[in-house]
C-alpha cells in the first residue's frame, strides 16, 4: 500500500509540474501574442534606392495622431490606383516586386506603411493597421484619387485589413493575395494545443465580412502556399464570388514568379 501510495503521488506531481508548464506557457502566449503575429523591420527603407523611378515619399496622419510614411506613384490618365498594405514581415521596400509591374502598367499605387514598420513610430495591432489603412485612403482622396477610383491589394496579413477598408470605403475593388478566413483560423492550425480562441485579441475575421463588401474581389492563392493553407483562398472566394485564380506549384511569397501579375493587370483591364 505504501509503495501505491508513493507512486500515486508522484504521478500527481508529475501532472501537477505539466500542467504549471502548460499554464506558463498559455500566459507567455498570452502576453507576447502581437510578436507571433508582426515581424516589423524597424529598418527605413530608401526609396532613391529602391529603384523604381517616378515615386515620391508621403506622409499622412492617423486618427489616433501617427505620422506615417508611404510611397507613391501618380497613375496615368484613365488608370486606376491601388493602395497596397501589405504583409506581417519586413517594410514596404520589400514589396516593389509587387509594384514594379502595375507601374509600368500605368497604374497608381501607394504602398502603405504600417505603425511600428520602417521607422515608422507606434506598435502594430489589429485596429491600428486599419487605422493605417484608413488615413492612407483619406490622403489619395484628398490627392484627388476617391475610393471609387481606388483598388485596395491586401497581401497575407494585408489581406484583413483590405477586407475591412472595403466594408467601410466604396472602392473600385479588392485584391487578395494569399488571404485567410481568419487569424484565428491560422493560429488555431498552428497552435492547436493552445486556447487561441480565447487568448487571440488580433482576429483579423475577414469570411465574416465579406458580405459587406460591394466591390469585385480578386483572389490569388498558391497551392504550396504552406504559410496559409490554399484552402483559406478557396473558402474567401466561394463566400465572395470572386474571380479566383489558384496558382500550381505557387507558394506564399512568390506568386508573381507564377504569372499573378499577369492576372491582376488583366482583372484591372476589365475591371475598366
Amino acid at each position: 500500500m505504501g509503495r501505491r501510495g508513493t507512486g500515486g503521488r508522484r504521478i500527481l506531481v508529475w501532472a501537477a509540474a505539466l500542467l504549471a508548464v502548460y499554464a506558463a506557457v498559455v500566459v507567455a502566449a498570452a502576453v507576447f501574442q502581437r510578436s507571433l503575429i508582426y515581424f516589423p523591420s524597424s529598418e527605413r527603407p530608401d526609396l532613391a534606392r529602391a529603384g523604381l523611378p517616378g515615386g515620391r515619399e508621403v506622409t499622412f496622419t492617423t486618427a489616433d495622431g501617427l505620422t506615417l510614411f508611404a510611397w507613391y506613384w501618380p497613375a496615368m490618365e484613365g488608370r486606376r490606383t491601388l493602395a497596397l498594405v501589405h504583409g506581417n514581415a519586413g517594410h514596404i521596400g520589400h514589396r516593389l516586386g509587387t509594384a514594379a509591374p502595375l507601374v509600368a502598367a500605368g497604374y497608381g499605387v501607394l504602398l502603405v506603411e504600417y505603425r511600428g514598420y520602417g521607422g515608422n513610430p507606434g506598435r502594430p495591432s489589429e485596429e491600428g493597421l486599419v487605422a493605417d489603412g484608413r488615413a492612407a485612403l483619406d490622403w489619395l482622396a484628398a490627392a484627388g484619387v476617391p475610393p471609387d477610383r481606388t483598388v485596395v491589394y491586401g497581401e497575407s496579413l494585408g489581406t484583413g485589413v483590405a477586407v475591412r477598408l472595403a466594408t467601410e470605403y466604396p472602392v473600385a475593388g479588392v485584391v487578395l493575395e494569399a488571404p485567410y478566413t481568419a487569424v484565428v483560423d491560422v493560429a488555431r492550425s498552428r497552435f492547436w494545443f493552445l486556447p487561441v480562441g480565447l487568448l487571440l485579441h488580433d482576429r483579423f475575421e475577414s469570411l465574416g465580412r465579406l458580405a459587406d463588401v460591394s466591390a469585385p474581389i480578386l483572389v490569388l492563392h498558391g497551392t504550396a502556399d504552406r504559410v496559409i493553407p490554399v484552402e483559406h483562398g478557396r473558402r474567401m472566394a466561394a463566400a465572395s464570388g470572386a474571380t479566383f485564380h489558384e496558382i500550381p506549384a505557387a507558394g506564399h511569397m512568390d506568386l508573381y514568379e507564377f504569372g499573378a501579375d499577369r492576372m491582376v493587370l488583366d482583372w484591372l483591364e476589365a475591371l475598366g
